[in-house]
């Protein structure tokens, strides 16, 4: 099972902010969609940043209630780890746990595909737990 599998399922859409908008725009658009991240992107297909609820606890903790003025270029996590479409789960998961990074947006060929989440990859395990369980019931009331 690759990264493409789960954004095959999830969708391709990516909710992106620009470097320039402020933090406040930010929190608007993660509180409206129910997110956790945003990607930084001036065109939409670059990776610049990400915004994270945890930049923005970070940037609260060291800017006070002035944060929500700031632009999100002053805020967010400029070294993006990304991964590929072709990339196992298994990698991801991995690459989650050891890094402490909940969203990985998705590049193929240097533009953004998609993003890919720790909930995603829950629920694509959870998935596959159910189809395998699913199947052995069927081959052992079949057998």
């Amino acid at each position: 099972m690759n990264v493409e599998t789960i954004l095959h399922n999830k969708g391709r859409a990516v909710a992106t902010i620009r470097p320039d908008d402020t933090v406040g725009a930010a929190v608007d658009a993660l509180v409206s969609r129910n997110i956790g991240a945003l990607v930084a992107s001036e065109d939409g297909e670059r990776v610049d940043g990400i915004i994270s609820e945890r930049d923005i606890v970070h940037a609260l903790a060291h800017h006070g209630s002035g944060v929500l003025s700031l632009t999100v270029a002053q805020v967010m996590t400029r070294q993006v780890v990304t991964c590929d479409p072709t990339e196992s789960v298994s990698e991801l998961m991995a690459e989650m746990t050891n890094r402490r990074i909940r969203h990985f947006p998705v590049v193929r060929n240097g533009r953004l595909c998609g993003i890919v989440s720790i909930g995603d990859v829950v629920k694509n395990r959870l998935d596959e737990i159910e189809y395998e369980a699913k199947s052995l019931r069927s081959f052992i009331a079949g057998g």
